[in-house]
């Protein structure tokens, strides 16, 4: 069995801790995807229009900078990929991470964290986003047993 990434967008740190939890129980290493220009208190404002998640969101083609590339992706076969669910989907962000590597061959099994919204369209908006890799369901994880979820998902 080949490496195990744990790629993640955290915007609040919530993510971030639920991915410290995976990476831990799956013996992963811990990739955070931040973006080349951080975000602010007043960009994460969902109910200001003119907020710049908001306007990323609104726009399907908005690809944010990354700020550092993972270091050699062709080491890993398996990737649990970690985001907060925004407007129903993953943030703009993800599909910049998505984009920016070839997952042919690897096993993506994807994760969110959610104040109210499931994971389905999600799924369905990664996989459309990157269709060469092997996507696992994914889970919605907003509590404990990230952990085990993690193991279990490795067959381990």
């Amino acid at each position: 069995m080949g490496k195990t990434l744990t790629a993640y967008f955290s915007a609040s740190g919530v993510t971030g801790r639920v991915a410290e939890e995976i990476a831990e129980a799956a013996g992963a290493d811990l990739y955070e995807i931040r973006p080349a220009k951080p975000y602010t208190a007043a960009d994460l404002d969902w109910t200001d229009k003119k907020s710049r998640s908001t306007i990323e969101m609104n726009d399907p083609a908005c690809r944010p900078a990354i700020a550092e590339p993972v270091t050699d992706m062709g080491q890993y076969d398996t990737i649990f990929l970690g985001f907060p669910i925004w407007w129903y989907v993953e943030p703009r962000i993800v599909d910049t991470f998505l984009e920016s590597y070839d997952f042919s061959g690897k096993t993506v099994i994807p994760f969110a964290t959610s104040g109210g919204s499931g994971i389905g369209k999600a799924e369905k908006s990664l996989q459309a986003h990157c269709p060469g890799a092997d996507w696992k369901k994914g889970q919605l994880l907003n509590g404990s047993g990230a952990g085990a979820w993690a193991r279990s998902m490795l067959g381990v």
